[in-house]
């Protein structure tokens, strides 16, 4: 039986934050979310919106994950990710009908994928 995101993700805490030509969370337990869209950084005082494509590098924002625990994560309706972190912040990354603008892996193997449309692998 397949886990859910949720099931996967949460409890697990932020080992690391890389970007380059996406972003990437890494995890504990070598799971790795893989950011290849536009997405925002939600907290209480205002959003960060990021642009991985353009080369955004690892802000404040992104810098604060690490260190921080997932709280909870779920797929949108539309193929989209949300993910919470302990540390008040929110990542939101909407759906994308062209591309795959994220991934969770393990060791390097896909578990879920969003695919153009706004359909989910896994």
């Amino acid at each position: 039986m397949t886990e859910s995101i949720a099931e996967v993700l949460a409890g697990r805490q932020v080992e690391g934050v890389r970007a380059g030509a996406g972003v990437r969370l890494e995890l504990a337990g070598a799971v790795t979310v893989l950011i290849d869209s536009d997405f925002r950084l939600l907290a209480a005082g205002g959003v960060e919106h990021f642009y991985p494509q353009l080369g955004t590098g690892v802000g404040r924002g992104l810098a604060v994950l690490t260190g921080s625990r997932v709280t909870g994560a779920a797929a949108t309706p539309a193929g989209g990710l949300e993910v919470s972190f302990d540390c008040g912040r929110r990542l939101a990354v909407p759906a994308d009908t062209t591309d795959r603008p994220w991934q969770i892996l393990t060791a390097g193997t896909p578990l879920f994928t969003a695919e153009p449309g706004g359909y989910l692998t896994g």
